[in-house]
């Protein structure tokens, strides 16, 4: 159930009627006919903007077909009043009943309820982490890993079918110095005494791959050149980062459908074939691209390449794909990726990247439209930076990494639940304050533990009227006289809970899970401003000592509130809280 669809179904059939009445034209669109919650709350329960958008092509005025709209909307019985507002919106009131019926939906439903059919089964891959097989997740790759994976599980749950994807960047110059870090940990592990020049590795992560790789080879690689084992400890030390990044993910709960290698793109063809499927539609050329103005791009040389027409679609100047030495850009191989994926039939592709990739938005959203024709959408989304916080100092340093703080860190300071919430309550295109020691207190001013707290009493109620011999099961609580709920607070609670199915929609358009978690913690106000109401008002108690009707009323409504909580914690990959320790 979903109850602005619903009515926005009622104010479609009703305009529908003042046509066949000849008080609206023939052939008016309403496809921009909106139903949602009035900027005030005092107004009304919903909003329409419809006589605003069919007053211009109607030729009338919009309070005129407001008035009209207004008087059939209130024959239906849903509808209790419909008042003009400002120069044409509607305001409407609901009955009683309407608000039952959302309880009774979400107790019939369960976690179901919310759930939408909006992707229509549309295939889409959700690209995200993706970060260099060189050492441990930092708190930067912490922050896209919970954004894409909440992501992903959000437009599963909004109806679409979503392949979760870590490409792996094992196709560059950084494998190598991997290779070498760790065959200077191999040297160690010989007892050799080894020093690490700039841009190798210095991570103590590295001192159990090299005694792994002693344990595997011996000293077959000792005294040798690269000649000899560069290419077999590129491999071993990809392989072992990659272990070490799934455990990582695993401490989060990600689980990856496909981890896509960079390598398998070179010397397969796999490049050659993207560019030419660009190429047979006239997309590349030779020339000679014009000097940039300020800083050179690392892209950019005086002579000529072979350029990518990306200004075709939408990118400010055209990017090349391969360098005058005949040598790949880093940009081709992204390009044969993206090509790969349009090829497996998704209908949509998102990409999470980290903020410092703002400026390779336009040409790969330039490369997919070229790639697909336009047929197949390719939404970016960037993470900014995550500071951490302890003790009010910035927390910068990691034992066993050296240089940075690693997604290990913080999980084991915070837990993996309170981890996922908080980097959830930010925008993802905002900069991110991690205080490790807000996420553990438990306050209000805590997101997480305020909507695991309205959780858990909840739970405790339940549990605590079950051993008063009480029936809270939910077949029993699907029958009880929800009539009985009608003082403004549980009004309240139940409109919430009416706006759920509405916002899982939204946040799925927009590709914004951040969404959810704000949702969640004004529920979970409403069900603490509730519960506090009950210490002075008897009757708002959820058990009613004098009432098992109003109890079962109360009981249920409490039932349904954990129920979307519980759900949308899932879909934050957040466990719900069943009580407070």
């Amino acid at each position: 159930m979903n109850l602005f669809t619903d009515i926005r179904s009622l104010v479609i059939d009703s305009l529908t009627a003042l046509t066949a009445a000849g008080t609206l034209p023939e052939g008016l669109s309403f496809d921009h006919v909106a139903v949602e919650p009035p900027r005030d709350a005092a107004h009304g329960d919903m909003a329409t903007n419809a006589a605003m958008v069919l007053a211009k092509p109607a030729k009338a005025k919009p309070r005129d077909i407001a008035e009209a709209l207004a008087a059939q909307l209130a024959t239906d019985p849903r509808i209790t009043s419909a008042e003009v507002a400002g120069p044409g919106f509607l305001n409407l009131r609901l009955a009683e009943g309407v608000w039952q019926g959302v309880l009774a939906s979400v107790l019939k439903d369960g976690i179901a309820y919310g759930r939408s059919d909006l992707g229509a089964g549309k295939r889409v891959n959700v690209e995200y982490v993706s970060a260099n097989p060189t050492g441990p997740l930092h708190v930067g790759h912490t922050r896209g890993a919970v954004f894409g994976d909440a992501l992903a599980s959000l437009l599963a749950y909004a109806g679409y079918d979503v392949t979760r994807e870590y490409y792996i960047n094992d196709g560059g110059g950084q494998v190598d110095v991997l290779a070498r870090s760790v065959y200077l940990r191999y040297l160690e592990a010989h007892g050799q005494e080894v020093a690490f020049e700039d841009g190798t590795y210095p991570g103590d992560y590295l001192i159990e791959v090299g005694e792994a790789l002693k344990a595997k080879v011996g000293d077959a690689y000792v005294g040798n050149g690269e000649e000899v084992w560069l290419e077999e400890v590129r491999n071993f030390a990809t392989d072992a980062m990659m272990d070490l990044i799934r455990a990582d993910l695993n401490l989060l709960g990600i689980k990856m459908d496909v981890f896509f290698s960079e390598k398998s793109l070179y010397g397969t063809g796999r490049i050659e074939a993207a560019l030419e499927s660009l190429d047979a539609k006239g997309l590349i050329y030779q020339g000679v691209l014009e000097p940039p103005k300020g800083k050179k791009p690392d892209d950019w040389e005086p002579r000529e390449q072979t350029l990518f027409k990306s200004t075709e679609h939408g990118d400010d100047v055209d990017r090349p794909v391969k360098k005058s030495d005949g040598a790949w850009t880093y940009f081709a191989p992204d390009i044969a990726y993206h090509y790969d994926k349009v090829t497996r039939g998704f209908d949509m592709l998102i990409d999470i990247f980290g903020a410092d990739h703002g400026g390779y938005v336009k040409r790969m959203k330039a490369a997919v439209s070229a790639l697909s024709d336009g047929k197949v959408p390719l939404d970016i989304k960037l993470c900014q930076l995550v500071k951490l916080f302890k003790d009010g100092q910035e927390f910068k340093m990691s034992k066993r990494a050296g240089t940075f703080v690693t997604l290990r860190d913080v999980v084991e300071a915070v837990g993996p639940d309170v981890t996922r919430f908080m980097l959830l309550t930010r925008k993802n295109d905002q900069g991110f304050d991690f205080d490790l020691d807000k996420a553990l207190e438990q306050s209000k001013d805590n997101p997480v533990f305020y909507v695991q707290y309205a959780n858990a009493r909840i739970c405790s109620t339940l549990r605590k009227a079950a051993e008063a011999g009480i029936a809270t099961d939910d077949e029993t609580l699907k029958g009880a006289d929800l009539s009985l709920l009608a003082a403004p607070a549980q009004q309240a609670v139940a409109r919430k809970l009416a706006e759920w199915p509405r916002l899982v929609e939204i946040a799925a358009r927009s590709n914004e899970p951040h969404r959810i978690a704000f949702y969640l913690y004004d529920l979970a106000s409403d069900l603490h401003g509730l519960y506090h109401l009950g210490k002075s008002d008897k009757s708002l108690r959820f058990v009613n000592e004098s009432s098992q009707s109003a109890t079962h009323a109360n009981l249920a409504l409490a039932r349904a509130v954990s129920i979307v909580i519980s759900a949308g914690l899932g879909i934050l990959g957040v466990t719900p809280a069943e009580e407070m320790r």
